[in-house]
């Protein structure tokens, strides 16, 4: 059965909560002090199922909000995920001051559907309601709740003209053309999409006897079934759905666009508040500041930069601070791509409509939509955001993606980060990079230019230091990492990428161009054989290495180089700090030791310095190396030969 959240805006008094309870016999003014003050103060709920024009059923689920000025934010928390408005208008009053506000608040969170309803029909006479009719088709003139067909007007406003529907709760009379138009118009509305990632915002919260913690809201996205694991923002906290009822009955799910009850495991009614949000595990960030689109109203006083106002989305609400870019402020009835600062973090969205009302006196002012809620840190220029913004705005997804990979330039995107920023599922995610013309580093994605720039600096690096080190065999893969400035995964990419075009060569851990090896002048290469004959022929009583260096003709620095060449070639081996020896020693004393195994498979100290004639000095250290390659195993004082 589809399912349509309908609101209620109006001024006080005008008879918005006595029309739901005509429609639907239930009496949305729940708390005590309503009941006994006589006017809604905070949002209530009711239901009605309908025929649709088709034949099928929908379920219609309304949301009361209260018309008093004082009670405007509480307005706003009920508003925010509905799809059709009934604008209500008392017949004997007209239009007031709050009927002028809440329908702003609609025309702001752009609502497209409605119905404007005069109540109170029976207390004025048909010439006065013709009168009231007369200036309510005025005042809606060119908006959503337009009540003629105009080829001009937005075509997004439906295929058919909002109804003026003239109503005495009283009486009954004109309620069942209001059903009627409200069926229709209900039927028109496109479904919300269930298939998303699920959002929850949270409006109510208590605790029912033998049950728990429950709170409920409008489903604006997704599906949530019993069992489910959601987080809540802006904490982060993990919890269980336990039940649901949707509407006031059980059901095994909630889909989009349903009033929804969450009976919750893993939480206290304390932890919980109207303005958090309940969303899918794993996917989300919370949002300090969003980039936004914000217009004025008309009569709103111009808004400078660095403003603060309060700001309202669905049922949260805070204080945010207006950072203008490429303004210096907004004038009544223009718009400017804006960023809004917030007093407190929050779960916001791509898409995610907003209205503000200027700090003080508090009034409705403005609103707008969220481009993005993943800001960079960084500072940047106001036309590269405002560009980036714009594609944010009409761009295609993925000229989306793409711009929100080549903002974070050689820093690159987690793939893992695409679905939260983009409010889109894993699945659509992985097509959308496919289309986006993005390259992928493992888990990490690039734009083109950013790699090929990537390219260009490992190359460059390479041969700078390849120039700079003659002696040395290559660069190691950390070092060129560190000098290109690239994280692991994007510097593996293109290391990859340019060892697959011939461009980069690798030898274990270390890169050099294609062809270029180590290049000696005579005295160095000389200086080379020198070192190597040193320790050849000492065996394992070798010299110090300070000594062989310091009687070779080139200068220490190139000395030093020609020995860790001659290391990373392995001709020399290190064992222990200045301890030096050519490899084939070391060869052949694992070969005797590894020999007495059959005779003796045990070996000390005294009988390793008999055998191999060397002193404590080098038998400890030659020991120890042993013992790392697994040639013997330590016991006691003694080394078993394995």
């Amino acid at each position: 059965m589809k399912s349509v959240i309908v609101g209620t805006a109006g001024h006080i008094d005008h008879g918005k909560t006595a029309l739901v309870k005509a429609l639907t016999g239930i009496d949305a003014d729940r708390l005590e002090e309503e009941k006994r003050r006589g006017i809604t103060i905070d949002i209530g709920f009711a239901h009605l199922e309908l025929p649709a024009p088709d034949g099928s059923r929908i379920r219609i689920g309304f949301v009361d909000v209260p018309g008093h000025e004082r009670f405007v934010r509480n307005m706003l928390a009920g508003v925010g995920g509905i799809d059709v408005v009934l604008l209500v208008i008392a017949a004997d009053e007209g239009i007031k001051p709050q009927t002028r506000e809440h329908f702003d608040i609609c025309r702001l969170l752009a609502i497209r559907r409605g119905i404007t309803v005069l109540t109170k029909s029976d207390a004025v006479d048909a010439d006065t309601l013709g009168v009231v009719r007369l200036e309510v088709e005025d005042f809606v003139c060119g908006s959503f709740l337009d009540t003629t067909l105009d080829a001009t007007l937005d075509t997004t406003l439906g295929p058919a003209h909002s109804p003026v529907v003239a109503v005495s709760s009283l009486t009954g009379a004109g309620l069942d053309e209001l059903k009627s138009a409200l069926a229709r118009i209900a039927a028109e509305v496109a479904a919300k999409d269930s298939g998303a990632l699920a959002r929850l915002p949270i409006d109510r919260v208590f605790t029912m006897k033998g049950f728990g913690t429950v709170v409920t809201g409008t489903l604006v996205a997704g599906t949530i079934h019993k069992e489910d694991e959601l987080e809540v923002f802006p904490g982060r906290k993990r919890v269980r759905v336990r039940g649901i009822q949707v509407h006031g009955s059980a059901a095994e799910a909630a889909i989009a666009g349903q009033r929804t009850a969450l009976n919750l495991a893993g939480v206290s009614s304390e932890d919980l508040a109207r303005g958090m949000t309940l969303a899918t595990v794993d996917t989300f960030q919370t949002a300090s500041r969003a980039d936004a689109l914000l217009s004025l109203l008309r009569s709103a006083k111009p808004l400078k930069d660095a403003a603060r106002v309060h700001f309202h989305a669905y049922t949260t609400e805070t204080i945010a601070e207006v950072r203008l870019y490429g303004t210096k402020q907004i004038k009544p009835g223009d718009e400017a791509y804006v960023q809004l600062r917030f007093a407190e973090p929050m779960l916001l969205l791509p898409g995610d409509r907003f209205v503000v009302r200027q700090f003080s006196p508090v009034v409705t002012i403005g609103g707008g939509f969220v481009l993005d809620a993943s800001c960079l840190t960084r500072k940047q220029r106001a036309e590269d955001t405002i560009a980036f913004l714009k594609i944010m705005r009409n761009g295609s997804p993925e000229q989306m993606l793409a711009a929100r990979v080549a903002r974070r330039g050689s820093t690159g995107l987690p793939l893992a980060a695409v679905p939260g920023e983009m409010n889109i599922r894993a699945e659509e995610a992985a097509k959308l990079i496919a289309r986006a013309g993005v390259v992928r580093c493992d888990q990490m994605l690039i734009s083109t230019d950013a790699f090929a720039k990537a390219k260009a600096d490992t190359l460059q690096a390479t041969k700078a230091f390849q120039d700079m080190n003659p002696l040395v065999a290559g660069m190691s893969k950390e070092e060129l990492r560190d000098r290109a400035g690239l994280s692991a995964e994007i510097f593996l990419g293109v290391l990859e990428k340019l060892v697959g075009e011939k461009k980069l060569e690798t030898a274990g851990e270390l890169v050099h161009l294609p062809g270029r090896g180590v290049t000696m002048q005579d005295e160095e290469a000389e200086s080379k054989k020198i070192i190597e004959h040193a320790f050849a022929s000492a065996g394992l009583k070798v010299p110090s290495l300070k000594e062989v260096l310091a009687g070779l003709k080139v200068d220490k620095i190139r000395a030093q180089k020609i020995v860790t060449l001659l290391l990373r070639e392995k001709v020399l081996i290190k064992i222990f700090e200045e301890l030096v020896f050519h490899h084939s020693a070391l060869t052949d004393l694992r070969r005797t030791i590894a020999a007495l195994k059959t005779s003796s498979p045990k070996i000390d100290v005294a009988r390793f310095k008999d055998l191999t004639g060397v002193s404590r000095k080098y038998a400890i250290p030659l020991l120890e190396y042993l013992d790392r390659e697994r040639v013997t195993r330590r016991v006691g004082d003694e080394r078993i030969i394995l």
